[in-house]
């Protein structure tokens, strides 16, 4: 009688099945924006968007834009790229409690989460700007990044400094 009720229970259940009890999570990818077909100008659109008014912070986008093809003559597309790619940090630190006490503890950055700092960072810097609108301050920021200079250039050097300094705490990973 046990025999067979095992027998039962082993049916119904495979040994050593590898579930986990939530399912996994699919990778999302960033959808591309009607003019440019390009996912980072989409990204860049999603964090430009306040309130859900994304027609509006596509409207502010792609006026920066043409601002920044009257500037510079060069595709704005190759620009955005540049200065992103400018900002985007390597290294960053996170804060690690160790026996009581906080320490700052440099840690690398993946690709997707730099370009996500980079963007928030470039926000950020042209959104302090003065100047008339957003599109003016963002085509401002991004020129400016462009070409190595602006706050979220040094932002970005602030960030490295920081982990240099803090280079020595690199083992409490």
């Amino acid at each position: 009688m046990i025999l067979a009720l095992i027998k039962v229970l082993k049916k119904r259940i495979p040994p050593f099945t590898l579930m986990s009890r939530r399912g996994t999570a699919e990778e999302k990818t960033a959808k591309s924006d009607p003019i440019y077909r390009n996912r980072l100008v989409n990204m860049l659109v999603n964090r430009i968007l306040k309130h859900g008014k994304k027609s509006l912070a596509y409207q502010i986008l792609y006026r920066a834009m043409k601002k920044i093809q009257q500037k510079t003559e060069t595709n704005p597309l190759s620009v955005l790229r540049q200065a992103i790619r400018g900002v985007t940090p390597d290294i960053a630190v996170k804060a690690r409690r160790v026996g009581g006490s906080t320490h700052q503890v440099p840690v690398e950055i993946g690709s997707a989460q730099g370009k996500a700092l980079a963007i928030r960072w470039l926000l950020g810097a042209s959104r302090k700007r003065q100047g008339r609108n957003m599109a003016f301050k963002l085509s401002s920021e991004l020129v400016d990044a462009a070409k190595g200079s602006g706050d979220a250039i040094r932002k970005k050097e602030e960030t490295h400094r920081m982990a240099e300094a803090n280079r020595a705490f690199a083992h409490f990973r």
